[in-house]
Parts: structure tokens; sequence; C-alpha cells
């Protein structure tokens, strides 16, 4: 395969966003590590942060490994991997979303019977929570590995006429099941992140015209505004990886061949940012940071 320009400058922004990932991901864990065995105990927030830079890590090598792998082996050989790299890729949408849940059901305003549930419930909630993303991006990726049997069936048929009855059902359970499904593993996570960034953000907006209205000092009013800020820089960069997830699924707006590696270099740029952002919330993480950079 020939490469031009854009694809070798997009191939080696891809290179140092995934070597800033894994290292990244691979200081999260090492520093909640030496947390938890300092103190022997975790927040709910670092469980969720320590799970997060676990998948974030088997996350990037797994498509480090699939990318370039391809280029010497079959995509059909390399199956596996990009099934590893698509449960990992939802499990980090059900901890990122989970992560906003626990925030909007603690920083939150609402009165509901509901949010005083959370509140009181949440922190015993988590682990369970971390075992449910598990279980959920299983069963996520069973589309998936129902499809890459299809196609490896596919081959051992290829004796067959094309148009024999058998193929064709392969070929359009493949098409029709096996993309949507897909988008609706990754959507699901995305709607609860949705749902808990908006009504978080309802409860400061109104916290926020709360205190301007009581003429509160300075210092509340610019500290509400920065967390404001923050939530919108995190909804902002984590919406955009959804959706660039999922135009990369449906492949139908371009060409995947010619635009491969700027898609992966876009999409692996906003899982920086968006990391970054994630650790800078931590004061553990941050401290750590200010302190080494």
């Amino acid at each position: 395969m020939v490469l031009n320009q854009v694809s070798i400058f997009s191939i080696v922004m891809y290179v140092l966003e995934s070597l800033i990932i894994i290292i990244q991901s691979g200081l999260t864990v090492a520093v909640l590590f030496r947390e938890w065995m300092n103190f022997q105990r975790l927040s709910p927030v670092e469980m969720i942060l320590i799970s997060l830079g676990t998948s974030h890590f088997c996350l990037q090598l797994a498509s480090m490994i699939y990318n370039f792998g391809t280029f010497s082996r079959p995509v059909q050989v390399l199956w596996k991997i990009s099934v590893i790299w698509e449960f990992m890729n939802i499990l980090t949408f059900w901890l990122t979303s989970f992560l906003a849940v626990f925030y909007c059901a603690k920083v939150s305003s609402f009165t509901h019977p509901i949010f005083h549930w959370l509140k009181w419930k949440i922190l015993k909630l988590i682990p369970w929570l971390i075992l449910c993303t598990l279980i959920a991006s299983c069963l996520s990726i069973i589309p998936s590995i129902v499809k890459y049997q299809i196609q490896n069936e596919l081959i051992t048929l290829d004796h067959l006429p094309r148009n024999s009855t058998l193929i064709v059902r392969l070929k359009m359970f493949e098409q029709r099941f096996s993309g949507p499904l897909k988008v609706i593993g990754f959507g699901i996570p995305f709607l609860v992140f949705l749902v808990a960034i908006i009504l978080l953000t309802v409860s400061l907006v109104r916290h926020w015209g709360q205190m301007k209205e009581y003429n509160t000092n300075n210092s509340s009013m610019k500290a509400q505004s920065t967390v404001l800020r923050s939530l919108a820089t995190f909804f902002v960069f984590f919406t955009s990886y959804f959706l660039t997830i999922v135009v990369s699924f449906i492949g139908t707006i371009f060409d995947k061949k010619s635009w491969f590696w700027v898609c992966e270099a876009v999409i692996y740029g906003l899982v920086c940012i968006h990391y970054t952002s994630l650790m800078m919330s931590n004061p553990t993480l941050k401290k750590v940071l200010k302190m080494q950079f």
C-alpha cells in the first residue's frame, strides 16, 4: 500500500498519541495503586479511574497491534485483537458514563427521591457498577464475534456459487445486524453519559444563577464557572470521540482506505485530550503531574 504525505503525517501523530495515552494510563494505574497500598483504600472516583487507566492501556496496545499488524497479516488473522479493542472501547464508554453518573449524584442539587437514594447508595454501588460494565461489555461484543465467525465461514465456503442461499443469508446477517448492534453497544453507555452530564449541567447552572442573584462572593462564582467550563470540555471531547467512532463503523461517508490513518489520528487525539482532562480532575493525579512536570 502506497502512503501519501497526509497518511504518513497521520501515522506519526497516531504513534505519538498512542505513546502519550499508554504513559498516561500507566501513570494513572501506578499512582492510584500506590495510593491504595499506602492507605488501603480508594475513593469511588479513584476506583473508576484505575479501571479506566487499565482499559485505556489495553485499548491502545490492541489498537497498535491491530493497525500495524494488518500491514503484514490478513485482517482475518487479527480478528481476536479487533474484538479485544472493541471490548476495551465499550468498557471505557461504560466507565466514563458511570463517572458522569457519580458526579451527577454527588454534586447535583435536585430534590427528587431518586437523587437522594443515589447520593446515599452511590458509594456502595461503584464496585458493583464496575462489575456490571464488564458484563455489559462482554455482551456487547457478541455481534462482532458472530460477524468474524461468519467471515471465516464465508472463506471456507468460497468454492460455492456466490448466489448460494447460505452465503446470501450469512452476508445479509453481517451487513444488516452487525453494524447496528455495534452502534447500539456504544450508544447505550453514551446516552447514560449524556443524561448525567445534562442533569449535572442544569443543576450547576441553576445553582450558579442562585449565587448570582444573592450576590455570592466572586471566588465561589469563579469556582462554579470553572466547573462548568470543565464539564463543557469533558462533554465536547467525549461526544466527538463517540461520533468519530460511529462514523468509522458506518464507513459510508468517506473512503476508509485513503482516510483510515487520518481517522485513527483524530480518534486517539480526542482520547488523549479527554483522558488528560480526567487526570487533571483528580487531586492525587494532578499533584503527581505537577511534581513530575
